[in-house]
Parts: C-alpha cells; sequence; structure tokens
C-alpha cells in the first residue's frame, strides 16, 4: 500500500511539472528598471515600434551594468543594438524641460538617477539610499532646442552596478 501512495505522488509530480513551470512569472523575477516614457530605445523594442532589437525586446528593464558607463546598451553585447543610432528609433518630440518616467519591475534602494543629453550631465536627482515607488518621475531641463540623445542613468545604492536607458528626442 505504500508503495503505491509513493508511486502515486511521485506521478502527481512529475506530472505537475510542467505545469507550474508555464504557470510561473518569467522575466520579471529578475528585473530591473527602464524609462518608459518618453519611450526609451529599449521600451521602443519591447512595445514593437521598432524591430530586430533581439533579446531587449523582451527584458527592457535588465540593461544594466557599471556605474560610470555612457553607453546605452551598458556595454552588454546582447543589448549592442541600443548603441545603434541609425537603427531607426522615434524621435519624441518635447519642450526644453522633460519628464522622464522609469518604470521598476524589481526596486533597488536608490544613491541617484543622472542625466546627460548628448554626452553632458545635466541633472542629478537624489534617491536618498531608498526604496523607490513602481514609478518615478524627473523633470530635467535639456538645455538648447534640436535633437538630442538623453542618457537616462539609475545608480543603485547598495551595489557597484546602474542600469541605463537612451531616450531619442527633439526639444523645441
Amino acid at each position: 500500500m505504500k508503495i503505491r501512495r509513493r508511486v502515486a505522488t511521485a506521478m502527481a509530480g512529475v506530472l505537475a511539472a510542467p505545469v507550474l513551470l508555464v504557470a510561473l512569472p518569467s522575466g520579471t523575477a529578475f528585473a530591473h528598471g527602464y524609462v518608459s516614457s518618453p519611450a526609451s530605445r529599449q521600451a521602443q523594442c519591447a512595445s514593437g515600434v521598432v524591430k530586430d532589437c533581439g533579446a531587449i525586446q523582451w527584458e527592457p528593464q535588465s540593461v544594466e551594468g557599471p556605474k560610470g558607463l555612457q553607453s546605452c546598451n551598458a556595454n552588454l553585447s546582447q543589448f549592442a543594438v541600443l548603441n545603434n543610432d541609425s537603427k531607426g528609433w522615434r524621435v519624441t518630440n518635447t519642450g526644453r524641460t522633460v519628464t522622464f518616467n522609469w518604470t521598476f519591475t524589481a526596486r533597488h534602494r536608490t544613491r541617484d538617477y543622472d542625466y546627460f543629453v548628448d554626452g553632458r550631465k545635466v541633472a542629478t536627482f537624489s534617491g536618498n539610499d531608498q526604496q523607490p515607488p513602481a514609478t518615478v518621475s524627473h523633470s530635467v531641463n535639456v538645455g538648447s532646442a534640436g535633437k538630442h540623445k538623453v542618457l537616462a542613468v539609475w545608480n543603485i545604492a547598495d551595489t557597484p552596478m546602474a542600469f541605463y536607458s537612451c531616450i531619442d528626442i527633439n526639444a523645441s
């Protein structure tokens, strides 16, 4: 009798395993954050606005690298498409003050957020070493009118890492 019960229990486990794997959420468990509006390059890939983006289309929140980088892809080869300025990124028309909205899927204690316009640092916002809410917004004066590439950086408080998002704008 005990053997039959053990066999039945084992068979139930074997049959349930594939169902559990499909039912469990994927992607967001290891996720982090990105600029969702104006649509960053990774947001454009994730939404299908820009095609043929590779892995970034499934994990726009995962552009993580060491603090202090100046690249859209955080020097990650699997996200190299984000550095391709001729990819056909949609440019958002804005004023000279732009509100950048971060979306977080795993919230880390935050040192600060940095914003660079065409490689020049224009703003820093403290994160007060606190865990942010699910979304955070910053209004940034981008300076001059015209087309610009903005690099937004979320610097984590308790690791040497940061998250990177590039946004293409045309400021009036």
